[in-house]
């Protein structure tokens, strides 16, 4: 699945640089969710469109597009109508332009973990105050599986410029209603013409260097064949797992990660003027002027925090 906005490299390299989450308005998640809304407001109509109805009279009737916006960025839904108008959409309202809060993260959720039909019936009545009955669960987990299945083996190009390997993190309810914390761990790339695209989402207990290589296994499997630069976090033995499968790769670690990593160890009454000179080496805009910046931190900060220079 790919995103349709275009982005060119020193613009992903520039969000990446300056902290900007990639994941956010306008990012990978958003063409995904649309395709999930969508297949869930046609699983609704298959639904409601009982023998019954149809022996009645009723039939579908075309569709009517609105743009929602949601925290993954805007999407465009295109929610069925039938004859007589009685179709009551629940996934996404009638005259609701904004997704309710909280609805985006679950749909992913849901999408990665398999959620029974009991248990998505259960959440939406919780949470949106909606009651869904099982024959509308199953009529929309058979429109979103496909959908799903589809996306999760499709081939990928050959090459990638760039990949970005991190997680989501978020909060969900567990079968005794405790909150817990679950990640999904994503694979961003940046394909030859330029675009954004979600290669893929992959769910574990636990992350490890035996994870990500099971992960970029699967990448090689669906055709990935280099990947030029790997921008990932210091998780231990990443780099190895990287390189065993695509050795010619470049791995850069996420400079928002060693930001965190390096001001961990400075005091909090200096943190926001040391962030600010540290920005002067990370925005430099050529090798010298950063390590000449980098010089300039060390001179100031060095005796005081030596052990940053080595984070």
């Amino acid at each position: 699945m790919m995103a349709n906005e275009e982005i060119d490299y020193k613009l992903a390299a520039e969000q990446l640089r300056t902290g900007k989450p990639l994941f956010g308005k306008d990012g990978a998640l958003a063409p995904m969710l649309e395709r999930i809304l969508n297949a869930a407001l046609e699983g609704e109509m298959d639904a409601h469109l009982s023998e019954e109805s149809r022996e009645s009279g009723n039939r579908r009737n075309g569709k009517m597009s609105k743009t929602v916006q949601t925290q993954y960025g805007e999407v465009t839904v295109e929610t069925p109508r039938d004859r007589d108008g009685s179709f009551d959409p629940q996934t996404v309202r009638k005259r609701e332009t904004i997704l309710a809060e909280g609805m985006a993260d679950q749909i992913i959720g849901m999408y990665a973990f398999g959620t029974s039909t009991r248990e998505i019936s259960r959440y939406f009545e919780r949470e949106f105050n909606t009651r869904l009955s099982a024959e509308t669960i199953s009529a929309i987990t058979d429109r979103v599986l496909p959908e799903i299945k589809e996306w999760k083996s499709r081939t990928l190009d050959s090459v990638y410029a760039i990949c970005w390997l991190d997680a989501i993190h978020y909060k969900v309810k567990d079968d005794t209603g405790r909150s817990v914390t679950r990640a999904i761990y994503n694979v961003l790339g940046i394909n030859k013409e330029g675009h954004k695209e979600l290669l893929g989402m992959y769910v574990a207990k636990s992350e490890g260097a035996n994870f990500w290589l099971e992960v970029l296994t699967d990448l090689q499997n669906r055709g990935v064949e280099d990947i030029m630069i790997c921008c990932v976090d210091g998780l231990k033995g990443f780099p190895d797992a990287i390189q065993s499968v695509f050795p010619n790769t470049a791995v850069q670690l996420c400079i928002v990660h060693q930001i965190r990593n390096s001001i961990k160890y400075v005091g909090s009454k200096h943190q926001k003027e040391f962030l600010k000179d540290l920005k002067r080496v990370y925005g430099a805009v050529s090798k010298d002027a950063a390590e000449t910046e980098l010089d300039n931190l060390e001179a100031k900060w060095g005796e005081q925090y030596p052990i940053v220079n080595h984070a």
